[in-house]
């Protein structure tokens, strides 16, 4: 597997000898308009990389780090596009670098809510429940995620 060093200029950042951190990696591809917009998405990898699962103020540890957090996310300037550039390209770079099989695994899990209303939450789908006597199809929608 290689030596691991634990590099002090990434704060906690784990790096195999004679290879970038994982972070530099994931993020490489990310071009933000404004390079603190980059610093900050890296500053944020580093946090929640360091407690995988956690919730942002659990990892952010501050008030003054969760609210740069809450703020980076919704910054007009930062989309969903320039946050996954980097993934996305080191992906496509891992595959590519290999001549073996690739598994591409993916969680299917719904969650289904009880709504009133459903553009309260949103409609995954209409589900046919038989017909009724009068011979009419009868379906229920689905909501959630």
């Amino acid at each position: 597997m290689g030596l691991t060093l634990r590099d002090r200029s990434t704060k906690g950042c784990l790096r195999s000898l004679n290879r970038e951190c994982w972070i530099d990696r994931e993020s490489s591809g990310c071009e933000f308009r404004d390079a603190r917009l980059g610093d900050r998405f890296r500053k944020l990898l580093t946090q929640i990389g360091s407690a995988m699962g956690q919730s942002i103020p659990l990892v952010c540890k501050d008030w003054a780090n969760t609210k740069a957090a809450y703020r980076f996310f919704s910054n007009d300037r930062v989309s969903e596009a320039d946050i996954l550039a980097g993934h996305f390209r080191s992906i496509r770079d891992r595959a590519a670098a290999t001549e073996d099989l690739v598994l591409v695994l993916h969680d299917t899990t719904e969650f289904s809510y009880q709504r009133e209303k459903s553009e309260a939450i949103g409609i995954t789908k209409s589900i046919n429940n038989g017909r009724d006597k009068a011979g009419r199809l009868r379906s229920h929608t689905v909501c959630g995620i």
